[in-house]
């Protein structure tokens, strides 16, 4: 017979929706200073489940990246060597948050949405793992506060261009509004809406990625040099700050149509940034869509080579189906179901019967 596995002390669940629809991204930035930002929080999840066990000798943290099939010891104890070498932004977080001396942890991780796909599906997971790590320990950090820790992961540990929606998104849930009056300091509003919107809202949203991951390029770097030449009051910045408002209104008001105009606008404003921010696969992507009768469309994110774009649909469900197949017959493009979120991260334990 073979050695019988110890239980566990505590397992510690946490999950955080990922992010779509971000009309107003790139004024969340240090370089637009201030900046208005509308986003969504949808299902599938960033997951991260941990395990607490007593340390007594051996590797201290287990790390189970579940996507990637990859299970690696860590040392939590090289806190400020900056040594994160194969998944940094889990490795960075958790030397962050200190893992108390007395406990061994693995730590399994999976998220149903593709890596790369320009839904803040590394923002998510980095808010899962910190909301987690904080329910390990007496502290119990608000939703802001896990967010601007995740945040803070990003650019003060890795030293990455990363703004602060995402994060935001993935702590809040649901439907947001952003104003951020000075980099990295916002306020968000959660916008509440009858069920009968949230719901036609929810039937008419469809994701799809492109089939390549997105990553940062020489033309988010040629964006970024040319935005803090221009300044943060500068046109461009301005006409993505307005579609967010628009956005917000058009919602409150029930008008799907408004929404539509504001995400192609915010879509096209991506452009006037830099035409490569809306690929050649995005805009195949749009003439099938407009074909179809859609309201509306947004390229997730920045923008770029790869990546998503969210899709709002007519009245019609069987014509939102029909585009669907007509996108992904004969691609590598893939529909990937949304739900909208109505929380932020959420922690929560299973305890063990005989725990003291």
């Amino acid at each position: 017979m073979g050695e019988k596995k110890s239980s566990p002390l505590r397992v510690i669940n946490s999950v955080a929706p990922i992010r779509i629809l971000d009309n107003g991204g790139w004024t969340d930035t240090w370089f637009a200073e201030h900046g208005r930002i509308f986003n969504i929080g949808v299902y599938p999840y960033a997951e991260v489940q941990m395990e607490v066990y007593p340390f007594e000798g051996g590797d201290r943290v287990t790390i189970y990246a579940e996507n990637f099939g990859e299970k690696y010891a860590l040392d939590p104890e090289k806190n400020g060597t900056g040594d994160w070498d194969r998944h940094p932004l889990l490795e960075a977080a958790i030397e962050m948050m200190h893992v108390p001396r007395e406990y061994r942890l693995q730590v399994t991780i999976y998220s149903e949405a593709p890596s790369g796909a320009s839904t803040g599906t590394s923002a998510a997971v980095t808010v899962a793992m910190i909301g987690a790590l904080d329910f390990l320990t007496p502290g119990r950090m608000t939703p802001h506060e896990v967010a601007y820790t995740a945040q803070s992961v990003e650019v003060d540990m890795l030293h990455q261009q990363c703004g602060i929606q995402d994060q935001l998104c993935s702590a809040y849930g649901g439907i947001n509004f952003i104003d951020m009056f000075k980099y990295p300091h916002s306020s968000v509003s959660q916008i509440g809406l009858p069920n009968s919107i949230w719901w036609e809202l929810e039937r008419r949203l469809v994701l799809i990625y492109l089939g390549n991951a997105h990553s940062s390029s020489q033309v988010h770097e040629k964006v970024i040099r040319e935005l803090e030449d221009a300044g943060p009051d500068c046109s461009k910045l301005e006409d993505l700050r307005r579609t967010a408002g628009r956005s917000r209104d058009a919602l409150y008001a029930g008008d799907f149509e408004e929404l539509g105009r504001a995400m192609i606008d915010n879509t096209e404003a991506q452009r006037r940034l830099n035409p490569g921010l809306i690929c050649g696969d995005a805009d195949g992507i749009i003439e099938t869509a407009r074909s179809f009768g859609a309201l509306g469309w947004k390229v997730n994110g920045a923008g770029g080579e790869g990546g998503s774009i969210t899709i709002l649909c007519g009245d019609l469900s069987h014509e939102k189906r029909a585009m669907i197949r007509a996108i992904e017959e004969g691609n590598s493009y893939r529909n990937i179901p949304v739900y909208l979120s109505r929380y932020g991260v959420r922690i929560w334990e299973k305890q063990n019967g005989n725990r003291e």
